[in-house]
Order: structure tokens, then sequence, then C-alpha cells
């Protein structure tokens, strides 16, 4: 027996019903290839993304970190287990993208131990593809408590196929079904270490099934990552500190929700946030008589990122020698600020940069969507 939901309140389909909505915006927002910064957000996104799951697992990483992962660059601040994590966890969301494109494909077990070892071959210690050999216990790293403790070893295998039949079910809202994947992930805990990565990572390999959306734009994992404190307590309610697959999942459904809902509406102010000052750095080195591809450099400068000659050749689609010169001449314009010298050096966004940034920024407001639903007080065991 795994973590089912046995019924999910009227108000709750009406959010699903927004949620919805929502992403089929972000669809079109997000599909036209005619959008230059198009490209960016799905980087910038992914980065996030990145960055929000990892540093939560003590991965020590930045932004940049994320981005030169993602432009296939090496990490030139990171030890070497950090840079490993951060390289491993792209490679996991690389494979997901592509399973998202094989309408052929079946959830099984190989796959889920395949995405693991992805994640976490850099240390076999922790024997990343196969399922925990024995006990795991979850602990409060402050003050060294017991938290949870997952089920027995033995019962993992059997657990895990009761999951994977799970995922292979056509029933209820896909949004549903992504969140119940990660909690019984998370709560039958069946390997070593990296179970939370895992979880998430599985929400969204379930929705970037549903063909809507990227998966880096169907992830909630960015959300989970600035909200850590309270998905460590939904799970703690729910989970009771031990294995308790009798418990009402639905406070779990309702933080889910509400992370999709906050999630996607960040997107689309990010869409407009991105397009607009895209438009206006355009105009910038127009008036300047620069050329426009620059806008390359600058658009991801201005969001605060270093750019380096190697990811702009590839955005640019230029020669070495061409990205020298228009970094060369962006930096002489005062546009861009070099640091540091030869293999190290990189460029930041100037002053005139910086304040276009400023003016198309639009700040983050994070809308409750069961604002005027009364919270559900949880099924308790044999009173369904």
């Amino acid at each position: 027996m795994i973590f089912t939901l046995r019924h999910l309140p009227e108000p709750y389909l009406g959010v699903i019903k927004r949620i919805e909505e929502l992403r089929t915006t972000l669809k079109f927002a997000t599909s036209d290839s005619l959008n230059r910064w198009t490209g960016l957000l799905a980087r910038t996104t992914a980065a996030r993304v990145m960055m929000g799951t990892n540093v939560m697992e003590g991965v020590n990483m930045t932004q940049d970190d994320a981005i030169a992962a993602i432009e296939g660059e090496e990490s030139l601040s990171q030890e070497d287990e950090d840079k490993h994590a951060t390289q491993g966890y792209w490679r996991a969301m690389t494979y997901i993208v592509q399973l998202a494109k094989d309408a052929t494909y079946v959830h099984n077990e190989g796959t889920l131990k395949s995405l693991h070892y992805m994640l976490l071959s850099h240390d076999l210690s922790v024997f990343p593809g196969r399922w925990r050999p024995g006990t795991v216990h979850v602990s409060n790293t402050q003050t060294n408590q017991v938290v949870y403790e997952g089920p027995a070893a033995e019962s993992v295998p059997a657990l895990m196929q009761a999951l994977i039949a799970y995922l292979n079910e056509d029933r209820g809202p896909l949004l549903v079904k992504a969140a119940m994947a990660h909690l019984n992930l998370t709560m039958i805990h069946p390997f070593r270490d990296g179970n939370g990565r895992m979880a998430r990572a599985l929400q969204t390999m379930v929705l970037s099934r549903e063909g809507i959306l990227d998966p880096q734009f169907s992830s909630i994992e960015e959300y989970i990552g600035r909200h850590s404190a309270e998905y460590y307590a939904v799970l703690a309610e729910v989970g009771q500190g031990q294995w308790n697959p009798q418990h009402d999942p639905l406070p779990w459904i309702r933080f889910a929700l509400t992370a999709h809902y906050r999630q996607a509406t960040d997107l689309l102010r990010r869409t407009q946030d991105i397009a607009r000052l895209w438009q206006e750095l355009e105009q910038l080195v127009k008036r300047m008589k620069i050329n426009e591809r620059t806008v390359n450099a600058l658009a991801p400068a201005a969001l605060g990122y270093k750019v380096r000659n190697p990811g702009y050749r590839v955005q640019a689609d230029v020669s070495d020698q061409v990205a020298k010169y228009d970094l060369k001449q962006l930096s002489d314009a005062g546009l861009l600020r070099p640091v540091g010298e030869k293999r190290g050096r990189y460029y930041v966004a100037g002053e005139a940069v910086r304040q276009t940034r400023q003016a198309t920024r639009n700040p983050r407001v994070e809308e409750d969507p069961f604002a005027d639903v009364p919270p559900q007080q949880p099924e308790l065991p044999g009173f369904a």
C-alpha cells in the first residue's frame, strides 16, 4: 500500500483549472521561436530550478554555476564534489527532456534507477542506481534528532513497484498524480541518499510527459527551494515521523497546487520582464550603433549573470574573434564591465544596463489560490 488520495474537494478542482489556464498561456508565451529571448528565459529558468533543488541538499552552487553546467562549461568556483552534483543533476534533467519526447515510454524501475545514478554517480558510497540495502533515518541537521524513518529495506522493491504501477495508470488530474508521485517517493525513501532530488525530479518528469510545457517550465523545484521550511513542514505533517501511507495527503496536495500556481504566475511575469528588457536593450545598442546581436550578452548580464566569451559565442552564433570584438566594444561603451584576466575573465552589467533592468522589472507577487478555500480537516484512518 502506498499513499493515495481518497477524495479531492471541489474547490481544489477549481484551483487546478486556474493552473491549467496559466500553463496554457505560458505555453504560448514561451513557444514562439521568433522571440529571441525565449532561449534566455529557458536557460535562466533551468538554472533557478537546478539551484533551488540542489542547495536544499547542501550543494554549494550559484546561478552562474548552474548556467555553466547548462552551457557545457566548467565552473571556476565550485569544489569538485559540488561540481559533480551540479553536472549530474543537469544530465538527469536532460534525460527527462528526452523521455518527454518519447511517446512509447512507460515508467519502469530501470529508468528510475538510471536517473538516480546520473544524480549521484560521483559518490559510490551511497549506492547510486540501487535501492538502499538497509534502514534509513532522516535527521534534523541542527538538533541531530531523527525526524523520519522510512519503511524497512525489504519492503522497498514492492512499494516501488506499486508506485510505478500508479505512474502508468491513466486517471485523475495530472497535477495531483505528479504530486502523489513526489510524496510517495519521498516517504518510501528508496535510496541511500538523494531521495529529495529524485522525488522532485520525478514530479517534473510526470508533468513533462503531458507535453504542455518543457520540463524546466513544469517544475516547481525553484518554488520549493524558496519555501523549503514550508515544504519540509507539510511533509512532516503528512508523514508523522515514519511510513504512514494511511494518512491523508491532502495538505501536501494543497502545498503542491499552491506551488504550481505561484510558479506559473511568476514565470508569466518573467516572460513579460524579459520581453521588455530585450526590447529596451535593442533600442539602447541601436542608438549607440552597436550590432543588435550583442543583446545576447547584455540581457543575461542585466539579469545578474556573468557573461563569458564561450557562452556568448554559442548564444550569438559567432566566431571567437567576433565574440572578442563584440565584448570589447560593449566594454569600451560602458555597457559591460570586464572582471578578471585571460581564462577567468567575465563581464557584468554596466550602469546603463543595470538601470534598464530596473526600469523593466516587475515585483514578484505570491497570490494564494486557496485564499477563499478553508483548510480541509485531514481524514483519519478508518473514517474516510
